[in-house]
């Protein structure tokens, strides 16, 4: 079973509801995956607009 990701916000989600933006809009249709660890740190978490650490996908459809 492919992982879902929140349309909005790109990251990887496991429950109904988004952690970040709430929202519960999903998709399954997706490519590449980058994780942050430290996002703060990150020039290319910078670059994308990510302040939470975790698993992203790269393309979502």
């Amino acid at each position: 079973m492919k992982k879902k990701v929140c349309k909005k916000c790109k990251i990887f989600v496991e429950g109904e509801i988004c952690p970040i933006c709430k929202k519960n809009q999903f998709s399954t249709n997706w490519q590449g995956r980058i994780y942050f660890i430290d996002p703060a740190r990150s020039t290319i978490a910078e670059k994308i607009n990510v302040d939470v650490k975790g698993e992203y996908a790269i393309k979502v459809r």
